[in-house]
């Protein structure tokens, strides 16, 4: 029997229109996990799902919120629960989303019904981010270790520990010299290998993989074989988050400052920039804009910083800042003209970009119990506008619908400082 799912839509006459989304035309197969059967989707807790199931008549619903400050205010679309611990990163793979927890849990939910899939990693160290390559998973802990998980070959939801980060092989191939040891703390060294401290962040760049952690230091990893290339004395205090766009990785500190690292050749890499932030402000989030020119951070102060940059990447200029929250920004994502802020106030920022560079604000989204700890946007485009998931200290993962008409709606007199 074809079975159709649905989700909830706000629309501009504050009602919830139920859209259709037939389940017989899925999106294209993703290199993670292959799609799933309607059996293995439902398998775990059917009772438990937050998304219900209808019949072909269309519904309307009336929408309760109120919009706040003359912004429209959003309602969650779906509540997904079944985290043992905070919700502290999101990845988005084709059809699938995985979620991961302070509990050392992660979770895989499938689209559209919004599905537990598959669940692991128990007991391996509280998970700080994580990143999909093709078929594996990278995940990176507060234990000071990188995990890496691949699809089992039995059986699609089910994720196996295939290696962790360092290797044994590099281990042993550099413990016998006492020149492979860093000084790390008083009377304690490490092999330059290992980080010192819990890894907050991971990207991907050119088949490497960069982690940045709390110990102050960056490390690039070759996919292809797992082993350590460079470990990088990177900035004065934590690393907070990375991102990487046209062969640059950036990486935001509680330094207040944003560092831009790049790689010609074989060679080491090198810093190619600075952006400063204000003055004793942890910089706790970094996004980069699609075509490399402009990139925001996100402060413990409230405020979030626009950079420009020039047209060979060499250098940057800060543009605007705007106070963005009352409490500290924690992350952010982007979505073509949109920008989207989660705070530790619980809220989550929808800001539309300018040409000429500024943040307006047009809309706030609020549900969560919680600080918003990790944002991810859908690139697909749903009843003209987008998905967007939100992970929170509550515990909860929670999904939103942004309609991108709302970039009309624009509130007066925010206050943003432009330079």
């Amino acid at each position: 029997m074809l079975m159709l799912f649905f989700y909830f839509l706000p629309i501009q006459n504050n009602t919830l229109l139920v859209s259709s989304m037939n389940s017989s035309k899925t999106t294209s197969s993703t290199p993670l996990l292959s799609a799933a059967t309607s059996s293995s989707s439902s398998s775990d807790g059917d009772d438990d799902s937050p998304v219900e199931r209808y019949g072909l008549e269309d519904v309307e619903y009336q929408l309760s919120s109120v919009p706040v400050c003359g912004l429209p205010s959003y309602k969650s679309l779906a509540v997904l629960s079944g985290h043992v611990g905070s919700v502290s990163c999101l990845a988005l793979c084709g059809e699938f989303i995985l979620s991961a927890s302070q509990g050392k849990d992660i979770i895989v939910w499938q689209q559209p019904d919004l599905r537990q899939f598959t669940k692991f990693g128990q007991g391996d160290g509280s998970v700080k981010a994580l990143v999909t390559v093709g078929h594996k998973v990278f995940t990176a802990h507060q234990d000071s270790r990188i995990r890496v998980w691949k699809v089992s070959r039995r059986s699609e939801n089910v994720f196996r520990l295939v290696d962790t980060l360092p290797t044994t092989k590099d281990y042993l191939g550099k413990f016998m010299k006492q020149s492979n040891y860093v000084q790390t703390r008083r009377h304690h060294k490490r092999l330059w290998i290992e980080h010192a401290d819990s890894i907050s962040c991971l990207t991907i760049c050119n088949g490497l993989i960069y982690s940045g952690s709390w110990d102050k230091t960056l490390k690039v990893w070759r996919i292809a074989d797992l082993k350590c290339l460079e470990s990088i004395k990177a900035h004065d205090d934590a690393i907070n988050g990375l991102v990487s766009c046209k062969g640059l990785v950036y990486s935001a500190s509680a330094d207040g400052k944003i560092k831009a690292w790049g790689k010609e050749g074989d060679n080491s890499h090198s810093l190619k920039g600075i952006l400063e932030g204000n003055k004793d402000v942890s910089l706790n989030s970094v996004v980069v804009s699609e075509d490399g020119r402009v990139v925001y951070g996100g402060g413990s102060d409230g405020y979030v910083m626009e950079w420009e940059g020039s047209l060979k990447l060499d250098s940057w200029k800060l543009v605007c800042k705007v106070k963005a929250h009352e409490m500290a920004v924690l992350c952010m994502c982007l979505m073509e003209e949109f920008l989207c802020t989660g705070s530790a106030d619980k809220s989550i920022g929808i800001w539309r970009r300018e040409a000429d560079g500024g943040l307006c604000r047009v809309g706030i989204v609020r549900g969560h119990e919680g600080p918003v700890k990790c944002l991810q946007a859908s690139p697909h485009c749903v009843g003209g506008g987008f998905l967007l998931y939100s992970g929170s200290l509550d515990r909860s993962l929670r999904v939103w619908w942004v309609p991108k008409d709302s970039a009309k709606t624009e509130e007066k007199n925010h206050p943003t400082i432009q330079y």
